[in-house]
């Protein structure tokens, strides 16, 4: 059989028209904004009551008060306890929900067309007379403090905390959390102050889009948000992103992780930058995707992680461009040198033809499918309003992303990835990380996972005498979401290093060359698992014939710790 086809990827087929109609557009007498897309394809209708104003507009000692307004809007209001809207909610088959973002805070909602009525009135309860219950803000309180707690022990939170500290600098945009004692400071008073201030219908849009006949839902909305009364606000000024001259490292220290998390960052462009299509089309070929440049390095050629990407983060005021990966602690160094090519090369090189045209038949082809969806649809049209973005912005997409040119995609490289003014941001062990990276930058800062700066030359010294002997049996005790899962830990010790063998659920894995240093040890022990190559990292402290300490493995979301006895 002739299989000479197999070797030809087959055209592709010719562009779908794709037709959106412009939405109809209206404002009450108090300013608030109407845009309404009626589609008749599903009985569904979607809500979006988005407010231009977010985190960045909090005071310095409000950080969390933003987020805490929102989720507390459906907690009770002047007509339901929080158990009622539950359950009004419940029996529409309907969601409904609040956030708040850096730029934006919103109100969200979703419900068969038949019940549409009944949505807008319960959003305008929401809205318009929440009452902010103390017995629900000191849950909503409890329950923040413990998540804060929890994502410390997460890498992408560490990273992102550190990158956005870097990248801008005193710009609200800094800002990735609440600490504990803000959350403590939240109280009902600020809260109803901020609703009052924040809430109101002269920086407010409310998107409707689904099943809808219009002449009536206009009515309604006049009914419910035409008493609402206008606001003040005002445009703040804020500071300029930090100017960057040159290239910087900080280490986040988590001992004992088997894998490293990468990001590369540095500023670049706000959403409505004339460069944004070229910027899309070059962020397309670097990194954006399984077919992408990085990904086909670092995951497919090298394999040194499950993934590879770059990103810009273009918020309204300000952006940021990121490379960013998950790799084994051993091949930390090699995995950044590998970045630093990628990113030259498309700084460097003309990209080509075909890489152009893939990239643009993808952009140009998957725009059309987040339309297909009343819920895809609505969050285009929500960018589209809270972005500033032209009234043609939806139909003219695709032409924008054709126009793009190889001598645009070069230009945008260059002028927004720069990897002389980088700021390099590793989670990870820093005793195994540091040595493979250093070179990388003069200038280095390490932090502990609280956020606390470490003094650098505590890290690469020369190992302490053992005070241990980690050879024999040990018998461990994992906790793992509340379960007792036994470990088993054999080892040979060599003056400062040691080898042996870890077994545990996840397989059994060979250590080769552990480390001890003082009373404490750690080592990665590599198995497999769905024939994949997987590193399971250990760390800890010994005491006599006791030992306690945390396993870590890239599919774990924390370390687990463990304690054990010596068996043998």
């Amino acid at each position: 059989m002739n299989e000479e086809f197999r070797k030809t990827a087959p055209a592709p087929l010719a562009p779908i028209p794709f037709r959106i109609p412009a939405p109809f557009e209206t404002s009450l007498a108090n300013g608030l904004k109407i845009i309404i897309f009626e589609d008749k394809r599903f009985p569904l209708v979607s809500f979006r009551l988005a407010f231009r104003i977010g985190k960045i507009y909090e005071a310095e000692n409000q950080t969390g008060l933003s987020s805490a307004v929102a989720s507390m809007l459906n907690e009770g209001t002047l007509n339901y306890t929080s158990k009622e809207l539950a359950e009004k909610i419940e029996r529409l088959g309907a969601s409904i929900g609040a956030s708040s973002g850096s730029d934006n805070s919103m109100v969200s909602a979703s419900v068969l067309s038949f019940y549409s009525a009944e949505i807008i009135d319960l959003m305008a309860e929401m809205i318009l007379k929440p009452t902010f219950p103390e017995s629900e803000l000191n849950l909503y309180k409890e329950n923040l403090i413990e998540g804060l707690k929890f994502q410390r022990s997460q890498a992408s939170f560490l990273v992102d905390e550190q990158v956005s500290r870097i990248i801008f600098g005193e710009h609200p945009y800094h800002k990735t959390s609440p600490k504990i004692k803000d959350v403590e400071n939240i109280s009902r008073e600020k809260l109803i102050s901020l609703h009052k201030r924040n809430y109101i219908p002269n920086i407010a849009t409310l998107i409707i889009v689904g099943d809808v006949e219009r002449k009536s839902l206009l009515k309604q909305i006049e009914e419910k948000f035409g008493g609402w009364q206008k606001g003040s606000f005002e445009e703040k000024q804020f500071p300029s992103l930090p100017e960057r001259s040159k290239r910087t490292l900080t280490i986040v220290d988590r001992k004992g992780s088997a894998q490293a998390n990468i990001v590369l960052a540095n500023p670049a462009i706000n959403r409505t930058h004339p460069d944004y299509f070229a910027v899309l089309m070059m962020n397309q070929i670097l990194g954006a995707g399984a077919s992408s440049r990085l990904f086909m390095n670092l995951r497919e050629e090298k394999s040194y992680t499950y993934g590879a990407y770059s990103s810009f983060d273009m918020r309204r005021l300000a952006g940021a461009f990121e490379a960013s990966s998950e790799v084994r602690t051993a091949v930390t160094g090699e995995s950044l040198h590998e970045f630093f090519y990628e990113l030259d090369r498309i700084r460097d090189e003309t990209v080509s033809e075909d890489e152009l045209q893939d990239a643009k038949n993808y952009l140009t082809g998957v725009f059309p499918l987040r339309a297909e969806t009343q819920e895809g649809l609505t969050n285009l049209l929500v960018s589209q309003q809270l972005n500033d973005l032209p009234e043609d912005y939806l139909q003219t997409y695709r032409d924008n992303v054709n126009a793009v040119t190889n001598e645009d995609v070069n230009r945008v490289a260059n002028k927004y990835v720069m990897p002389e003014k980088l700021a390099i941001v590793i989670v990870g062990d820093a005793e195994e990380v540091l040595p493979q990276v250093r070179e990388y930058a003069e200038n280095i800062e390490i932090f502990d996972t609280e956020g606390n700066l470490q003094d650098i030359s505590n890290y690469g010294k020369i190992m302490e005498e053992p005070k241990i002997n980690i050879s024999g049996a040990w018998e461990l005790t994992l906790n793992f979401q509340g379960q007792k899962i036994p470990v088993k830990l054999k080892a040979e010790q060599t003056e400062t290093t040691f080898a042996g063998t870890l077994e545990t659920m996840f397989g059994n894995g060979k250590i080769e060359n552990g480390k001890v240093s003082g009373n404490e040890f750690s080592g990665t022990a590599v198995t497999e698992m769905q024939g994949q190559s997987l590193e399971l990292g250990i760390a800890g402290t010994i005491e006599n014939d006791t030992i306690e300490g945390a396993i870590d493995a890239p599919m774990l979301p924390i370390p687990l710790e463990f304690t054990g006895k010596k068996i043998s």
